[in-house]
């Protein structure tokens, strides 16, 4: 990966939750993971729907009380859409 070593020190300095930002280090993506879902993303220029999916993926069950199962579903909604673009030819 390209720089983003240089990105995990940001993550790295947040090692609890009240530490946290909601908007530019949501502990849901962050806490505990050495890695952001957007440096990932930026770093391997993925597109819109994979980037979705992996966003859903990386949080699944570490945002909301339903076992991750709405995320799993979010996650699953934008993979299918991408595949159903593949065959089509988009």
């Amino acid at each position: 990966m390209r720089d983003i070593d240089n990105k995990v020190k940001r993550v790295e300095r947040f090692s609890d939750k009240e530490n946290y930002d909601n908007v530019n280090n949501p502990s849901h993506y962050t806490m505990g993971r050495r890695y952001e879902p957007i440096d990932v993303i930026e770093d391997w220029d993925l597109g819109y729907h994979i980037s979705s999916t992996l966003k859903y993926l990386s949080r699944y069950n570490r945002k909301n009380d339903d076992q991750g199962i709405e995320d799993l579903n979010k996650a699953r909604y934008y993979l299918d859409r991408k595949i159903n673009m593949l065959k089509l030819g988009k």
